[in-house]
C-alpha cells in the first residue's frame, strides 16, 4: 500500500498546476477551511418540472413560486398575525414585481403613506431574503447580488437588527433608499434575489415543445437560469432534428404545430417562412373538404375566423401528406427501426379508397391525394421539393431556434443522475416478463442503461456530425425514431397512430399500446432493478414524466412502493379535462421530498390583479431522519476531492517539493 508521500509524489504534476490557483500554504489552507465549512451547510433545494408543452404562463408562475416554496417562506416570516390577503399580496409581488409594484403604489393615498408602505415592504422582503439565504455562504449570496446595489443589500441582509447600537445606521440605509427614489429598484432586486436563492437547481424532465403557445419564452427563461438540466422528451428531440435540417423532423413539428393552430409562433418567434407551404397547399388542397384537418383550438386564445382556420387546415393536410412520404423513405433507409408496417401510403388501394391497417382493410376518411403518384406514392412532386427545400433552409437559418437547440444539447441528455435521483422523460423499455428489452442498432444489441447511452450518442450525431455525412443523416433519422419508435426510451408506445387517427374511423386502430414498462413500474422490485442498472441503491428515486396521471380516475403518481414518481406537469391545457388536474411538480429540500399537485392556472393577468396563486396540494413523499448536508450530495463528493487535493498540496509545500510563489501569512 502506497504511503501518503508516495501518492503526493505521483501527483506532483497535477499539484503544480493546482498551485497556480493556491500559490502558498496559507492560500491552500484557507480554501480547505472554507470548503470544509461549506460541506456542513444544508443541501440546496431542487425543483423538478416536466411536460411544459409551451404553456409559458403556467411555467412562469410555477417557476416564480417555486411550486409553493416562496409562499411557504412568506408565511413563516410574516406569520398568522399578518392577514392572509396581505401575505398573498406580498407573495404576488415577489412572483411578479414589475407588474405588481405599480398597482400597490397606486393604493397609497399620499407621499407619507407611500413612504410607510415602502419601508414596511422593504423590511419584510429583507427578512424573507434572510431566511432563504440562511443555508448559503455569504460569498454565494454576494455573488447573486446586482453590482449596482450589492453592497447596500449585503449590509441589510446580514444586519443584526437586535443590535440597537446600529439602529440609526440601518434606519438611515432604508430611509435613504426611499428618499433617493431607489425603493422600486431595491424591491424588484430583492424579489428576484428571493426567487434566486430559494431554489438551487432546476430539473426539466422533458417536453418543452408543442401544443402550448410559447415554448420560445420558456427556453429564453431557462437559458437565463442559474442552474438547470434537461432530460429530452420526444417532443424535444423532433425539434432538435428539425433545427439540424432533417426534412422528416421539420414536417413532423409543423404537422403538430398546425394541428394546434400554433403556426404563428413558428413564424413570428422563430422566423420560419411558411409562405411557400401555404401557396402549395392552396394550389393542391384548397378546394378539398378539410373537415378532418381542422386544428384543435382553445377558445381562450381565440377568436378564430373561418379564413384563419381554413389556412391552417389546408397547410395541415399538405404537410401531413409530405410527412407520410418522408416517413416511408426513412423507414426504407433504416430496417433496424422495424417500422416497415408503418409505410401506409403503400398500403392504400387507390381505386377502392381503402387502407390496410393491422391486416384489416378500412375505408379512408379522406380519399383526395392529388400530390401522390399511386405508382410511386413516396415520390415528391416538383412543388413539394421546392417547399421542402425552403423549409429546411428556413429552419437552419433561424438564429433563435439554433440558440435554443444548442442549449438543449448543452444542458440536456436522455437521462440524468443527481443526488440519488434518476431522471428520464419516457421509459426504460421492458419486455412483458419485466426484463430490459433488447434492440439491435447498427449491428449491436442494447438494453437498459446501454440503450439510453446509445440513444444519447446517436441523437448528438444528427446535429454535430459533419454536413452531408452518413453519420449526420443517420443521427437525424434516429431523432425521428426517438420521437415515435417502438423501443424509443423517449416515446414508450407500440406506435404513434397519427395516420390512423386522421384517416381511419375505427377507434380500435387508434390505440397506442404502452410499453410493458408502464405496467412493471408499479412493482417496487422492478423499480429497484432499474435503479441498480444505473448504479443507484434501492433507496433512490426515479423521477419520470411523459404520461399524464389520471388523478380523477384515482390513479396515483407514486409508483413502485415510492421508488418512482410521475411528474408529468400537465401544463398542457388540452389535458386538464382528461386528467382532472394541471399536473405535478417535485421539490427536494434538505428536509423532505414533496410532491406538489396543481390545479389549472388561469392567467398571469389574474394572478397579478387578484393575487390568484395556483391552488396546490403538498404531499410529503419522504422525510429525512436528519437534515441533508452538502457533504452528502454529488457536489459534496466533488468538494471532498478538492479538500483531499488541497491537503496534498499543503503537504507538498511543507516537504519543499513545490515552492511557494506568494507567502503572506498576515491573513492568519
Amino acid at each position: 500500500m502506497r504511503t501518503e508521500n508516495e501518492e503526493i509524489r505521483d501527483n506532483l504534476k497535477y499539484l503544480s498546476l493546482l498551485a497556480r490557483d493556491y500559490p502558498s500554504q496559507a492560500a491552500a489552507a484557507s480554501e480547505i477551511i472554507s470548503t470544509q465549512a461549506l460541506l456542513k451547510l444544508p443541501k440546496g433545494t431542487e425543483h423538478f418540472m416536466s411536460d411544459l408543452h409551451g404553456e409559458n404562463e403556467a411555467f412562469v408562475h410555477i417557476l416564480n413560486s417555486a411550486s409553493g416554496v416562496i409562499r411557504e417562506k412568506v408565511d413563516i416570516v410574516l406569520g398568522d398575525a399578518v392577514p392572509e390577503d396581505t401575505r398573498a399580496e406580498l407573495a404576488t409581488l415577489i412572483y411578479y414585481p414589475n407588474e405588481k409594484l405599480p398597482q400597490l403604489k397606486q393604493r397609497c393615498a399620499d407621499e407619507e403613506a407611500l413612504e410607510q408602505w415602502y419601508s414596511e415592504t422593504l423590511l419584510r422582503l429583507i427578512n424573507i431574503c434572510r431566511l432563504v439565504s440562511s443555508k448559503h455562504t455569504r460569498e454565494h449570496v454576494r455573488a447573486c447580488l446586482p453590482s449596482s446595489c450589492g453592497y447596500i443589500l449585503d449590509e441589510l441582509l446580514h444586519a443584526h437588527f437586535e443590535d440597537h447600537d446600529k439602529d440609526l445606521y440601518y434606519g438611515q440605509i432604508v430611509g435613504s433608499i426611499i428618499e433617493n427614489g431607489r425603493a422600486d429598484k431595491f424591491i424588484v432586486r430583492l424579489c428576484e434575489l428571493i426567487k434566486r436563492l430559494a431554489v438551487d437547481k432546476l430539473h426539466i424532465v422533458g417536453d418543452l415543445f408543442d401544443r402550448g403557445p410559447r415554448p420560445d419564452v420558456i427556453l429564453d427563461l431557462l437559458m437565463r437560469h442559474h442552474d438547470v438540466d434537461i432530460q429530452w422528451g420526444n417532443h424535444d428531440v423532433v425539434w432538435m432534428g428539425a433545427a439540424a435540417g432533417s426534412p422528416i423532423c421539420i414536417c413532423t413539428v409543423l404537422k403538430t404545430t398546425l394541428s394546434y393552430h400554433n403556426h404563428g409562433m413558428v413564424e413570428d418567434c422563430y422566423g420560419i417562412n411558411l409562405r411557400h407551404l401555404q401557396r402549395m397547399a392552396e394550389q393542391f388542397y384548397g378546394e378539398d373538404d378539410l373537415t378532418i384537418w381542422m386544428p384543435h383550438t382553445d377558445a381562450a386564445r381565440g377568436p378564430y375566423t373561418p379564413g384563419m382556420l381554413h389556412r391552417c387546415a389546408v397547410m395541415h393536410k399538405a404537410i401531413t401528406i409530405l410527412m407520410l412520404k418522408l416517413e416511408c423513405q426513412v423507414i426504407d433507409r433504416n430496417p433496424d427501426f422495424k417500422m416497415a408496417d408503418r409505410d401506409y401510403l403503400r398500403r392504400i388501394d387507390w381505386e377502392k379508397g381503402t387502407v390496410v391497417v393491422g391486416g384489416r382493410e378500412y375505408p379512408l376518411r379522406d380519399t383526395s391525394f392529388p400530390t401522390v403518384d399511386p405508382a410511386d406514392p413516396t415520390a415528391l412532386n416538383s412543388d413539394e421539393k421546392v417547399v421542402l427545400q425552403k423549409l429546411v433552409q428556413s429552419f437552419r437559418q433561424s438564429e433563435k431556434l439554433q440558440q435554443h437547440v444548442e442549449f438543449l444539447y448543452a444542458k440536456g441528455s436522455v437521462y440524468h443522475i443527481e443526488n440519488g435521483n434518476l431522471l428520464y422523460h419516457g421509459a426504460v423499455p421492458m419486455t412483458k416478463k419485466g426484463t430490459f428489452a433488447v434492440e439491435r442498432f447498427e449491428g449491436h444489441a442494447y438494453s437498459g442503461r446501454a440503450l439510453m447511452d446509445y440513444c444519447d450518442e446517436r441523437a448528438r450525431r444528427g446535429y454535430f456530425a459533419p454536413e452531408g455525412s452518413a453519420a449526420r443523416q443517420s443521427g437525424q433519422d434516429f431523432l425521428w425514431y426517438l420521437w415515435c419508435g417502438k423501443l424509443s426510451p423517449l416515446y414508450g408506445r407500440s406506435a404513434m397512430t397519427t395516420f390512423e387517427r386522421l384517416y381511419v374511423s375505427d377507434p380500435s386502430t387508434h390505440t397506442e399500446v404502452k410499453d410493458p414498462y408502464y405496467t412493471w413500474y408499479n412493482e417496487e422490485a422492478v423499480c429497484r432493478s432499474i435503479l441498480a442498472e444505473f448504479g443507484l441503491p434501492g433507496t433512490s428515486h426515479i423521477v419520470n414524466g411523459h404520461v399524464p396521471v389520471q388523478e380523477k380516475k384515482g390513479e396515483s403518481p407514486i409508483k413502485g412502493g415510492g421508488r418512482l414518481v410521475v411528474i408529468d406537469g400537465g401544463f398542457c391545457r388540452a389535458y386538464h379535462e382528461k386528467t382532472g388536474i394541471a399536473g405535478y411538480t417535485l421539490v427536494y429540500s434538505s428536509r423532505t421530498m414533496s410532491l406538489r399537485t396543481h390545479q389549472p392556472f388561469e392567467s398571469a393577468e389574474k394572478a397579478v390583479n387578484e393575487n390568484l396563486d395556483i391552488l396546490s396540494q403538498k404531499n410529503i413523499l419522504e422525510t429525512e431522519n436528519h437534515r441533508i448536508l452538502v457533504e452528502e450530495t454529488d457536489e459534496g463528493e466533488v468538494l471532498r476531492e478538492k479538500v483531499h487535493d488541497l491537503k496534498q498540496l499543503v503537504r507538498a509545500y511543507q516537504l519543499g517539493w513545490i515552492k511557494e510563489t506568494h507567502c503572506d501569512d498576515s491573513v492568519w
